[in-house]
């Protein structure tokens, strides 16, 4: 099976100078966990909704959050993305991502064409959800 065929098809992506803010409320809106870095129309990086949770405050949204908490938003993606991801392209074999996510510790893995730009992302729910409907 090809990864295009079980890939999400429709990756949201941000510039390289998005601010953690901005990556903040699409993951609070969004029902997924990783944004596709894309400048001039290549993939540049990646980022997750872990990458963010470690770049910000925890003192966000309590009692205790003073303008020095306030101010982590303020940083830009580029700060705190994984540059040069591990990547496939959408012809690659489903198990040439198995193997990926069996050797490295990623969740997601970005698809792109021949010139690097984005098609897709596949993440190892979407091979589970793919399996447990082949099983009928």
């Amino acid at each position: 099976m090809k990864v295009e065929m079980i890939m999400s098809k429709q990756p949201v992506s941000v510039a390289l100078d998005t601010s953690l803010k901005e990556v903040r409320e699409i993951f609070d809106k969004a029902r997924f966990h990783h944004l596709l870095v894309v400048e001039s129309g290549k993939l540049f990086g990646v980022v997750s909704d872990r990458d963010l949770l470690r770049a910000i405050s925890p003192n966000l949204g309590t009692v205790s959050e003073t303008q020095r908490d306030l101010a982590t938003l303020n940083k830009r993606v580029h700060q705190i993305l994984t540059r040069k991801p591990i990547t496939l392209s959408p012809e690659s074999d489903v198990y040439e991502a198995i193997h990926i996510f069996n050797n490295h510790n990623i969740s997601c893995i970005p698809i792109v064409d021949e010139e690097n730009k984005p098609r897709g992302l596949l993440s190892w729910r979407d091979i589970l959800r793919a399996l447990e409907e082949k099983r009928g």
